[in-house]
């Protein structure tokens, strides 16, 4: 006979299992090999347009993980241009979240209004739901995880920074990027951001031709992944918005 402690113990376990948070996956590197995904983070910046000119150029593609109010308000008519030109070339766009906000500082409904306001933004002016997103400062715990599972989204970190956000120069970022080559991981999730003017001229022209001489395939972090980069694409939005 099972007493009734113990039937209440092991009713309560069952339920502690049901009711545990499904959290989203963190992805920290490609799964293609000989594939390269450069991403770049912060924007949409003024250096976007050299910065897909560049990749294009190489028959490359880039993935761009935007914020929605972190240097500029991503509704501001030349952001908004921005927007429309990397996608329309064929780049993945992503969410950042809105403000750039150590997303483990905060609390379930702050982190969703993080996470929210970038996606209606994508949603307006592309019609697109993002499939991932990037936490900013790459930092994050179980409950952000569990908004971003909630939110369809999958989380992605990266494997090599190129470390333009922590006071390398474009020098050094060539001289990691050199380094990385030299090892020849099976793939690369790259780490850059836009906002940087010697990353966007220095940096990123150097990184293309280093790996692609190097037998990498430079695509998007859905393509290495073999997964789809938005929950959903529709008809683009009219209007005008504020931040």
């Amino acid at each position: 006979m099972i007493s009734s402690g113990l039937m209440i113990c092991a009713s309560a376990t069952a339920a502690n299992v049901t009711e545990r948070a499904s959290l989203a996956q963190v992805i920290t590197s490609c799964v293609k090999p000989q594939t390269a995904a450069l991403t770049f983070d912060d924007g949409p910046s003024l250096y976007i347009y050299d910065i897909s000119r560049q990749l294009i150029a190489a028959g490359a593609k880039g993935t761009f993980f935007w914020n929605g109010n972190n240097y500029q308000c991503i509704y501001d008519p030349e952001s908004v241009n921005r927007v429309k030109y990397i996608y329309d070339n064929g780049h993945m766009v992503a969410s950042h979240t809105w403000a750039h906000k150590n997303l483990a500082t905060l609390t379930f409904d702050q982190i969703h209004d993080e996470m929210w306001r970038v996606e209606q933004a994508l949603q307006r002016i592309l019609g697109v739901t993002p499939a991932f997103m990037r936490p900013p400062y790459g930092s994050y715990n179980d409950l952000v995880r569990e908004v971003s599972f909630q939110r369809g989204q999958k989380m992605v970190t990266w494997d090599f920074d190129a470390g333009d956000s922590t006071g390398s120069t474009a020098a050094q970022s060539n001289a990691a990027y050199d380094a990385l080559a030299a090892k020849h991981p099976s793939n690369v999730l790259a780490l850059n951001h836009e906002i940087h003017e010697q990353t966007a001229h220095v940096v990123v022209p150097h990184a293309i031709k280093t790996l692609q001489a190097a037998g990498y395939k430079l695509v998007t972090v859905a393509e290495c992944l073999g997964q789809q980069p938005y929950q959903s694409v529709v008809a683009p939005q009219t209007g005008s918005w504020t931040c």
